[in-house]
């Protein structure tokens, strides 16, 4: 039986791991009926700009002028900011299998993830994740986005652990893809329940 490779770091993803995600479809189609926006229009604007606001190329302010407040409209740009802020929602329990494994095992604790910085800011102050991650490879920081490898690159040297002592949690199918052909070890997170179970199988338990 091979023996299980010891895992001295874990790189995560935020939305959809840690967190809700920051900014998705759902998020937009939401914000448009409370706001009364077009839908279709919003999220046409939203396509050719939002990759730039994640690579950290333009602010949140910026990124809104673009896509929203590109005419006049009855509430300000404060307000909707706001309200984008307050759909971000933790979830507690994977964030405490984190910290406890973190503790456990003496674990490296890499977040790698698209973000714009604004958001990301917030999101990492506001549920405290910088208690217990150690670096944020965010594209708004190193100006890289997921799929592009070179980001996974850019995490391997800050982490200074080898990918085979690694364990990367995220639930894109192709980022997880990518981050496997590098030699990291992956889980592609659907729930707790199953993460659990998985991390167990590469020796970390709580």
């Amino acid at each position: 039986m091979e023996k299980v490779k010891p895992i001295k770091a874990l790189f995560i993803d935020i939305g959809g791991v840690l967190l809700t995600d920051g900014w998705g479809h759902k998020f937009r189609e939401l914000d448009a009926s409370v706001f009364n926006l077009n839908l279709a229009e919003i999220t046409e604007r939203h396509k050719m700009t939002f990759e730039t606001y994640e690579l950290g190329k333009l602010t949140l302010e910026e990124y809104l002028n673009l896509i929203v407040f590109y005419k006049k409209r009855t509430f300000t740009q404060a307000e909707f900011q706001k309200f984008i802020f307050e759909q971000s929602k933790s979830y507690p329990k994977m964030i405490e299998l984190i910290r406890k494994l973190k503790e456990k095992y003496l674990l490296k604790i890499v977040v790698v993830s698209n973000e714009g910085r604004e958001l990301n800011e917030y999101r990492i102050h506001k549920f405290k994740l910088d208690e217990f991650v150690d670096s944020f490879i965010s594209s708004c920081y190193v100006h890289l986005r997921k799929p592009d490898a070179d980001i996974f690159r850019i995490a391997l040297d800050i982490c200074q652990v080898p990918a085979k002592n690694i364990v990367y949690i995220e639930n894109n199918p192709m980022f997880v893809q990518i981050a496997e052909s590098m030699g990291i070890n992956i889980i592609l997170h659907t729930d707790l329940k199953s993460t659990r179970s998985k991390l167990a199988s590469f020796g970390l338990e709580v």
